[in-house]
Order: structure tokens, then C-alpha cells, then sequence
């Protein structure tokens, strides 16, 4: 037995610890932006950068993008499954996001929303849910919105847990039944004063960041002055540390009379991918249905005439004459426009 635990020292001595107890995998700086390197820029005073992603391609393009923070996002329950509000997306559901963008982002910091439902209940419901994001997810830190004393507290049992938090202000999508609709905060005094205290409180429960949505540009700077974490802002102005958007809102992809009508006003939006996508799914359809696509280039595929005259053969003991003179002729046709590709290039 004795030999057998020094034989393990010996295989596992230049194994990291981490590696060894099924921890994270060794990060370094250049591998994943971590809490200390979002501390180290906001320290600089250096402006911070976040993006919500959904899934493997768009995990993929916020990564080589650089974003400093990818957000899995309940907004998915909008712009990915159609729904009017964040309210209907499951736990289930989003684990299933996060899962795909971990696969997907592996240099940004990944935080994973906690769904309407999966927290409110109770502090233990509140780590359950959390725990879940960061073990099956692969998130690294969960996000959930703060502002009653109840939220509060399921944000502080989570750090407690030992699981990193990113707290949520003013305008909370998950609350717009008690806050009447998707309405900005802080536009009076007591309200304002509200966005400022509430983000203090999440900063004392141990968040590692407070995002600021839809609040006037004061009430922002304020907050962000008053906190010693940084805040990242959605509709707040450019006095916070950093700033986020919408993945599909800031390219510009949902062209929908419903999307317009509910893409927020304060999104700039960097690009019209959507239109792109439509001209080339239209431009696909025009090509099938012309038969011009898929032409020579696009039909890789070869056999040859040996192979060909063969299975002409087989077809026909078979007694599937059309199946045959349909081959015949395919390949016939497929030489013929083969040689004119041949000739034209």
C-alpha cells in the first residue's frame, strides 16, 4: 500500500492541484478574464466590456471579439425563444445556454443569469440554483436582480457558498409586474435614491459587480462613484465602468415588426446583420427554386464512368429501369456542365 501512494506522488507531482481534484482548469490571464483581472482593470480606471451570447456560434464571436465579459443572459427568453418577457425561461433552459456558450467562449469571463423562480423562494433555493449554473453550466459567476430585501440575501448566502455574484438595478425585467412594464428607475428622488442604496446593499452582500439598467445618466454616475465595485450599465449613460448590450439587439439581427417594436431605445445598433441574413436566405430560395443551385462547383462528389456503367447494371437486375435512366442521366448532365466549368475558367 505503501508503494502504491508513493507511485501516485510521483505520477501526480507536476499535476496542479486543481487538475488532480477535478477543480476549474488553471487560468492565466490570457486564457480567461478572471475576477482579478476584472479588479485590475476597474482599479485602472479602464472602461469594461460585456455581451450577452446564447449559444456556441455567438459564444464564439463574443470570444474572439475579446469582450471582457460574456453574460448568458434570461433575455434569451426574448430574443432567442420569441417570448414577450425574461418571465418564462426554466432553470432547465438556461443551464442548457450556459452549457453551449461555455463550449463556445473560453477567454471571457462567463456569468449565467439566475432565471424568475430559481431564487426567490429561499437562500437554499437561491445556492441550489447557483451551484447548478457554475457545475453544469460552466459558468464562472451567476447574475441575479437585486432590490428587495429577500434578493439581497439570496445574493449574500450565494457568496457565502462561495460562488461569485453579479448583482442587477434599476430597471429589473424579472419585477415588471410590480414595476408595471419595462419602465426606466431613478427618474425622482426617492427612486433614484433607491437605484443607489439597493446597489450599496448588493456591494455589502459581497457582489463582485452591479449592472445599472435603464436609470438616468446622474443616478449612474452617482451609484458608480458611491460603490467601490464597478457597475456595468444598460441604458445608463457613460459614467459607468463598463457597459453592456444584447447580443442580437447590437448587430442589428431581429428585423420583426415585434423586435422593433421592442428593441430598446438607448442600443446602438453596431450593424444590420439581420437584413444580410434575409437577402441571402431569399437569394438561396431563388437559386433552388431556378435550379441554378447547387451547380458544378457545389456537387463535389464524383464516380466514375466504370462505377457508373456498374451501377446502371445493378439497377436495372433490380428493376428499377427510371432509377437507372434518372442516374444516366444525371450523370450525363453533371459531365456535361463539369467540362463547360472546365472550359469557362
Amino acid at each position: 500500500m505503501r508503494g502504491l501512494r508513493q507511485l501516485a506522488r510521483r505520477l501526480l507531482s507536476n499535476v496542479p492541484e486543481n487538475t488532480v481534484y477535478g477543480g476549474p482548469k488553471p487560468q492565466s490571464p490570457s486564457q480567461r478574464f478572471t475576477l482579478a483581472n476584472l479588479k485590475q482593470k476597474h482599479a485602472r480606471g479602464e472602461p469594461i466590456t460585456m455581451v450577452t451570447a446564447y449559444d456556441y456560434p455567438s459564444a464564439v464571436h463574443v470570444d474572439q471579439a475579446g469582450i471582457d465579459i460574456c453574460l448568458v443572459g434570461d433575455s434569451a427568453a426574448m430574443v432567442v425563444h420569441g417570448h414577450d418577457t425574461t418571465l418564462p425561461v426554466t432553470l432547465e433552459l438556461m443551464l442548457s445556454h450556459c452549457q453551449a456558450v461555455a463550449r463556445g467562449a473560453t477567454r471571457p469571463l462567463l456569468v449565467g443569469d439566475l432565471p424568475f423562480g430559481s431564487y426567490e423562494s429561499s437562500s437554499n433555493q437561491a445556492v441550489d440554483s447557483a451551484v447548478r449554473v457554475l457545475k453544469e453550466g460552466g459558468m464562472d459567476a451567476i447574475k441575479l436582480e437585486g432590490g428587495a430585501p429577500s434578493r439581497i440575501s439570496a445574493a449574500g448566502a450565494i457568496v457565502e457558498a462561495g460562488i461569485a455574484v453579479m448583482g442587477h438595478v434599476g430597471l429589473t425585467p424579472q419585477a415588471i409586474s410590480v414595476l408595471g412594464g419595462f419602465r426606466p428607475q431613478g427618474r425622482n428622488i426617492s427612486s433614484a435614491v433607491k437605484v443607489v442604496e439597493t446597489a450599496l446593499a448588493l456591494q455589502e452582500a459581497g457582489c463582485f459587480s452591479v449592472v445599472l439598467e435603464c436609470v438616468p445618466a446622474p443616478v449612474a454616475a452617482a451609484a458608480t462613484s458611491a460603490l467601490q465595485i464597478p457597475t456595468i450599465g444598460i441604458g445608463a449613460g457613460p459614467f459607468c465602468s463598463g457597459q453592456v448590450l444584447v447580443y442580437h439587439d447590437l448587430l442589428g439581427m431581429l428585423q420583426h415588426p415585434h423586435h422593433a417594436k421592442v428593441t430598446p431605445k438607448f442600443c446602438k445598433q453596431y450593424a444590420r446583420v439581420g437584413d444580410v441574413i434575409n437577402k441571402a436566405l431569399s437569394e438561396y430560395k431563388q437559386e433552388v427554386e431556378s435550379k441554378t443551385f447547387p451547380g458544378p462547383s457545389h456537387t463535389p462528389y464524383k464516380i466514375t464512368a466504370k462505377e457508373v456503367n456498374g451501377f446502371l447494371k445493378e439497377l436495372q437486375r433490380l428493376g428499377l429501369n427510371d432509377a437507372a435512366t434518372a442516374a444516366a442521366e444525371a450523370a450525363e448532365n453533371v459531365e456535361s456542365d463539369s467540362k463547360k466549368s472546365s472550359g469557362s475558367s
